[in-house]
């Protein structure tokens, strides 16, 4: 069976869009550049149509396209960014830790008081989580998501974003330090 007989472009709009919207929006967080990006996958699938094999459904091949192409948003905002300052490394872990290790007081970990609830299903926590991770610099916050949310493989996200083990591990450290700041901070 041909590919272009195993498609239906007519469809996807209707069928996909929204679902594929969503996806990049919560990765992203460019209202504008996720309906872009939505547009290009579209595109991309119909100059490819003749590759596609159907050994996925249409919405995961289009997920697909779509993921490759966010990785190409998180690669070109990163560029130029690639290493961690380690002064302001330094200077981050004197914020949220004494000279022997330990938490500063101020910054220990605290209860978020939902007990047997899965935050990630919580709309409001949702939210805060979105402004927390806005607050991330942008090498940071592509590291997080790729890791995090897409779940690659740190040799892929090191080799995507051009980033060293090394750098990889202390930004993921960094931005879940940041995270859980701001979490404690606007959530709590």
């Amino acid at each position: 069976m041909l590919a272009t007989q195993l498609l239906n472009p007519h469809k996807w709009v209707d069928n996909y869009a929204d679902y594929l919207y969503a996806y990049a929006i919560t990765r992203i967080r460019d209202e504008e550049q996720a309906r872009d990006l939505v547009q290009e996958v579209f595109l991309a699938a119909l100059e490819r149509a003749d590759k596609f094999e159907g050994k996925s459904s249409e919405r995961t091949w289009l997920t697909a396209i779509l993921k490759n192409k966010i990785i190409d948003v998180y690669r070109k905002k990163s560029s130029g960014l690639v290493t961690v300052d380690v002064k302001m490394d330094q200077q981050t872990d004197q914020n949220f830790f004494h000279e022997d290790g330990h938490w500063r007081e101020e910054h220990w970990p605290r209860e978020f008081g939902v007990d047997g609830h899965d935050l990630l299903h919580n709309k409001e926590f949702n939210q805060v989580l979105q402004k927390c991770l806005q607050k991330l610099p942008v090498l940071w916050l592509a590291v997080f998501t790729m890791k995090h949310m897409e779940d690659e493989a740190t040799e892929t996200i090191c080799t995507e974003l051009k980033v060293s083990s090394a750098n990889f591990w202390v930004i993921i450290h960094r931005a879940k330090l940041n995270l859980r700041a701001c979490l404690q901070k606007t959530w709590i």
